[in-house]
């Protein structure tokens, strides 16, 4: 079973002094579903100091060591800038992905993090939140939608996979690299859709 390193969202808890990080339980049932082990990776391993939120990668680059995942999932949740030490982490497992040709599906704001980080821009939406949306293009069928940003442009090396009847971009993937990226979450389906299952074992491999 191929281990999957999956990125989480930072959840604030001021009542307690917590920042917490968080993922959702189906989204692992998803990635155990299609066959792979999911491993959340922690956020504060790729900072040195809590309050000035400083890269460190050395310890995220011994934690993959460690691990080896096989693939990385960019998982949804939270928007670009709003946690420094999410961003950090994300964007030292795409690099690390980059390097090795490793596989990586971004979901929604894993989507946005993979297009920002290849030289892409965010722009907001309207009517993308708590919905439903036909896809047109290479990848078609029905599907979530729950993100109030989306892509203001199809960044360098990547081509469109699909996008909405509005024209807003929903589905990406590098020409070169093993990378795609989803702006729905295949894991809040009721139904689980085997269009998403049948692209994830082809992207990761069985």
């Amino acid at each position: 079973m191929k281990v999957v390193a999956v990125s989480q969202r930072v959840e604030i808890l001021p009542d307690r002094g917590e920042r917490r990080d968080a993922l959702d339980q189906r989204l692992c049932a998803w990635l155990v579903t299609a066959g792979y082990l999911p491993v959340p990776v922690p956020n504060i391993l790729s900072i040195h100091s809590t309050a000035h939120h400083e890269n460190n990668w050395a310890r995220l680059q011994a934690w993959l060591t460690f691990v080896r995942p096989e693939a990385v999932v960019l998982s949804g949740g939270n928007d670009l800038g709003e946690c420094p030490e999410r961003d950090s982490t994300e964007e030292h497992l795409l690099g690390w992905a980059r390097d090795r040709l490793n596989p990586v599906l971004g979901i929604c704001r894993g989507m946005q993090m993979m297009a920002v980080w290849s030289g892409g821009q965010l722009k907001p939406v309207d009517r993308h939140v708590n919905t439903r949306h036909a896809l047109i293009g290479k990848i078609t069928g029905e599907t979530n939608s729950f993100h109030k940003f989306g892509l203001a442009d199809c960044p360098q090396d990547f081509e469109v996979l699909a996008t909405t009847e509005d024209g807003n971009l929903e589905a990406i993937r590098h020409s070169i690299l093993p990378w795609e990226g989803w702006m729905w979450h295949p894991e809040r389906e009721a139904k689980l859709a085997d269009r998403d299952l049948k692209r994830l074992r082809a992207l990761f491999g069985e």
